[in-house]
């Protein structure tokens, strides 16, 4: 028997049963057609890889809500009838090997440009610019349209809908994306968000448009279908952390139990970062939250044990990891070594 016992454990979070304590992390792979944002056999096949080799809960790549919610060329949406369609392969090819399989669900805010999204102006709660150029797509961010409360509330719409179309499609639930500086979080965060409405002031102020597509999602499909990601780390503001990790944490806690969210997926690149005093981001959370944690950040074999061992995690979720090794747990149940990622090697190509 493996020495990774934990890992290989059977759970169940809320009303996802997994064969193992592991997920594959969502990863953007740009494989959908652009133009349609369909996906296609190629990326079925990539993700039952996954499942056979007995990942316990499949995170989808990011799954954009609308055609203005694009930020990557290539990446896919479940936001058409052709798209849920499409997916339906994907579900189907996961379910076939036992596996069970989520939709992260996404919009990127101010983190797009123009020529992504059909010649339309990115959306933001205020409309200022991120830093830097977007990714895969080498050209700067532009100034967003700040949003107004009609436009927040058709997004807040368009979240419900594709968590429908989500379950329409064969997914098992979702996950909300509200991490990395993408829509979401831009409205959490201070330096991205400059309204003097409802949905600025303070942080728990802020956490207002979250709070309301939870919400609108756990009203469309069950809070037992869904989960929330959240993290300090932004894609436009790399160095950027929380001034206070264990008030924020309080924080976003208090607010995910006010609209009944079961499961959370804290995010961070680096799982082990001393946050505060000593104790990393999931020690902290653990303190203030007792139901299903799903954790993250360059964990190796050794080190997801360690954490669900330790009770700060319900399950380990592996990132790059899986993308160069569709077999990894089969590899490390075998002490088989690990074929290293290179981005050169993984990245054209899905295996």
């Amino acid at each position: 028997m493996t020495r990774y016992s934990k890992l290989f454990e059977q759970t169940q979070l809320e009303g996802l049963q997994l064969k193992t304590k592991t997920a594959m992390a969502p990863m953007t792979r740009c494989f959908a057609d652009d133009e349609t944002g369909v996906v296609n056999t190629e990326i079925a096949e990539y993700y039952r890889r996954r499942a056979k080799d007995g990942i316990g809960l499949i995170i989808s790549e990011g799954v954009v809500i609308s055609d203005r919610a694009k930020g990557n060329p290539g990446v896919p949406g479940i936001y058409t009838q052709e798209q849920i369609e499409a997916w339906k392969e994907v579900t189907n090819a996961v379910h076939d090997e036992g596996g069970t399989i989520i939709a992260q669900i996404w919009h990127v805010g101010r983190l797009s440009h123009h020529e992504l999204i059909k010649g339309q102006q990115p959306q933001a709660p205020s409309a200022i610019a991120a830093a830097g150029q977007v990714p895969r797509f080498r050209k700067p961010y532009e100034i967003p349209e700040e949003m107004t409360k009609a436009d927040i509330k058709e997004v807040v719409a368009q979240y419900a809908q594709v968590a429908k179309n989500a379950l329409e499609a064969g997914f098992d639930g979702v996950e909300i994306h509200g991490a990395h500086g993408y829509l979401i979080d831009q409205f959490n965060s201070e330096f991205s968000n400059k309204r003097t409405d409802e949905y600025g002031g303070d942080l728990k102020q802020r956490l207002t448009f979250m709070k309301e597509v939870i919400s609108a999602v756990i009203n469309a499909i069950g809070a037992e279908r869904v989960i929330i990601r959240f993290s300090p780390h932004k894609v436009d503001a790399p160095e950027y952390r929380w001034d206070d990790a264990e008030k924020a944490i309080q924080t976003y806690v208090e607010a995910f139990k006010e609209v009944g969210v079961k499961i959370i997926h804290p995010s961070m690149l680096n799982f082990y970062e001393d946050v505060k005093d000593g104790k990393n981001l999931y020690e902290i959370v653990r303190n203030y939250w007792s139901g299903p944690i799903i954790g993250v950040g360059d964990l190796t074999p050794e080190s997801a044990e360690r954490a669900l061992e330790a009770g700060w995690i319900d399950v380990a979720a592996i990132g790059r990891p899986l993308i160069s090794n569709p077999d990894y747990l089969h590899r490390i149940q075998q002490g088989e070594p690990l074929v290293e990622y290179d981005a050169a090697t993984h990245l054209p190509k899905l295996i």
